[in-house]
């Protein structure tokens, strides 16, 4: 489907209830089974009333773990090229709507004004691309601060890990995947001006964001912690820590970049 026809379908009809509750369905129990999610403050997200959701970003399928995560039908931008695929028309039933990379697309950002209009639960990426180092975040753009002070929407502050190179092929990896979710930011009091979105992206949501993905990644994992807790995991914790060092070292290292 075109552009046009995504947009106005996402603006005057949004996600198909059945739909959403079908895939929900199937999608839950398997993201939650073999990707081992383990999903943290998702009470802070607001039961209703239009509200942001902001994490980083690993993967494609970082929209879906966050929509396994709540209760609320969630609404998320999906490049144009997914959208023009033949599927296209599934993923705006399912709360996608399209956006053109690379430049500032008017269509997309009225779109999101309409569904935070209409009291959903928006779904943007502040990085605004995919950061696929899994120990590394990217800089934040406003965007999203932009879109909660014309609004005045809490933006609630998410972060997620594990989520990068899912696929060998076909076929998924049983990866753990961790979400969690910060305290919403109010932003009434801000004034709506550029500097107003950046003071509320760089000051208020990133180092929360920050925050939590540092606290995920620094999660042993369950077979380490096991082992730490009968008092013969230290080296596995050791190594595993040593891997995140030399990972780092290695991606600031000059013919690296």
């Amino acid at each position: 489907m075109t552009n046009e026809e995504a947009h106005r379908l996402a603006r005057e009809k949004g996600v198909s209830r059945p739909l959403y509750a079908v895939v929900r369905g199937v999608v839950s129990p398997v993201f939650r089974t073999y990707f081992r999610m383990h999903v943290s403050g998702a009470e802070h997200i607001p039961p209703e009333g239009a509200a942001i959701v902001a994490p980083n970003h690993k993967s494609f399928w970082d929209s879906f773990f966050i929509g396994v995560c709540v209760r609320r039908h969630l609404r998320f931008m999906a490049k144009t090229e997914l959208i023009e695929a033949r599927y296209g028309r599934l993923l705006v039933r399912l709360g996608a709507f399209p956006v053109r990379r690379g430049e500032s697309d008017a269509d997309a950002l009225e779109t999101a004004r309409e569904i935070l209009r209409q009291g959903g639960l928006l779904a943007l990426f502040p990085e605004g691309t995919r950061i696929r180092d899994p120990d590394e975040l990217g800089h934040p753009k406003r965007g999203a601060g932009r879109l909660a002070l014309e609004e005045g929407a809490p933006i609630v502050p998410a972060a997620i890990t594990g989520s990068e190179a899912l696929f060998v092929g076909p076929f998924p990896k049983p990866r753990r995947v961790q979400v969690a979710f910060a305290a919403p930011i109010e932003v009434g009091e801000l004034a709506v001006t550029p500097e107003g979105a950046a003071e509320v992206v760089e000051s208020m949501v990133w180092p929360e964001v920050e925050g939590e993905f540092r606290r995920l990644r620094a999660r042993p994992t369950i077979i380490a912690a096991s082992l730490a807790a009968l008092g013969i995991g230290g080296g596995v914790l050791a190594r595993q820590r040593g891997v995140q060092l030399r990972r780092k070292k290695k991606s600031k290292l000059p013919w690296k970049r």
